[in-house]
C-alpha cells in the first residue's frame, strides 16, 4: 500500500521526537539547539526574556493564567476563530505539532495554549467546536478567551505585549501575522518561530531541549540515532 509523503514523513518525525527524548543523555544543550536552528531554521527567532502574563478563561469559563502553567513548556498562538485563511493552517500546524509531542513523554510536560482575539464571537461552545475541527487534542490544549466583562480588545492587547498585532478590519476580519511562541518551565519566553514555514520538528526539538533542561554543552564522539534519522528526512 502506498502513503502520502507527508504521512510518512509525519510518521518519521515523531518516531525521531520520541527516541530524542528517550536518549536524554545524547540531548542536546538548549546552547546547541539554539545554533543549529539559527543556521538551519530561517523563521526561527531566540528570545529569552518574561513572558507576559495572562488571565482568561477557557470554554467552560474556567479561569486560567500563564502563572498555573508553571512548570510545563507553553507553545502558545493567536488566532480567532472567523478568520477565512492564516488561522485554520496555523491551528492545523498546531494539532501537527502537538501529535508528534504527544507521541512521546513529552506530552505530560507540554501545554499547547490558544488565545483568540475576537472574544465577542469565540465563546463556549465556538471554542469547544474549533479544536474538534482542526485536530487538536484537548489532554494539553486550551483555548482561551477573556471574560464577558472585559474589554473586547483585551485579548489583542496581550497579543500586543508578543509582539503581534491584530488591526480590526471591514466585516470582522483582522489583519494579523502568524507567530509559534514558546515559554519554558519558569515563565520566560524563549523563542517565535514566524510564519507556517518552519520545519516542525524544529520546534518539537526545541522544546524537547527545554523539556530535558539541558543547558550545558558537552562533547558528541559520533553521530547518533537522532542525527542519523534527521538526515534521512525528506527536508
Amino acid at each position: 500500500m502506498m502513503y502520502p509523503v507527508r504521512m510518512v514523513r509525519l510518521a518519521l518525525l515523531a518516531v525521531a521526537a520520541f527516541f530524542v527524548l528517550l536518549t536524554p543523555a545524547a540531548a542536546h544543550s538548549l546552547e546547541e539547539v539554539d545554533q543549529e536552528l539559527r543556521d538551519k531554521e530561517r523563521y526561527f527567532q531566540p528570545v529569552d526574556s518574561e513572558a507576559h502574563g495572562f488571565t482568561l478563561q477557557d470554554a467552560d469559563g474556567r479561569v486560567i493564567g500563564l502563572e498555573a502553567l508553571r512548570g510545563k513548556v507553553v507553545v502558545l498562538n493567536f488566532v480567532y476563530t472567523n478568520c477565512p485563511d492564516v488561522c485554520p493552517l496555523h491551528a492545523e500546524r498546531i494539532a501537527e505539532i502537538q501529535k508528534m509531542i504527544n507521541e512521546t513523554p513529552m506530552k505530560e510536560m507540554v501545554e499547547f495554549v490558544t488565545i483568540t482575539t475576537d472574544p465577542r464571537h469565540d465563546a463556549g461552545p465556538v471554542l469547544h467546536d474549533y479544536g474538534k475541527a482542526h485536530g487538536l487534542d484537548p489532554h494539553n490544549w486550551i483555548f482561551l478567551t477573556s471574560a464577558p466583562d472585559k474589554p473586547e480588545d483585551s485579548t489583542r492587547k496581550i497579543a500586543e505585549a508578543y509582539g503581534l498585532k491584530f488591526t480590526e478590519g471591514d466585516g470582522g476580519m483582522q489583519m494579523h501575522g502568524i507567530v509559534t511562541h514558546v515559554i519554558d518551565q519558569d515563565g520566560r519566553l524563549r523563542a517565535r518561530f514566524h510564519g507556517l514555514k518552519f520545519e516542525p520538528v524544529s520546534l518539537v526539538v526545541f522544546v524537547n531541549a527545554l523539556t530535558n533542561r539541558t543547558q550545558k554543552p558537552h562533547p558528541h564522539p559520533e553521530p547518533g540515532f537522532w542525527e542519523k534519522l534527521k538526515g534521512s528526512l525528506p527536508w
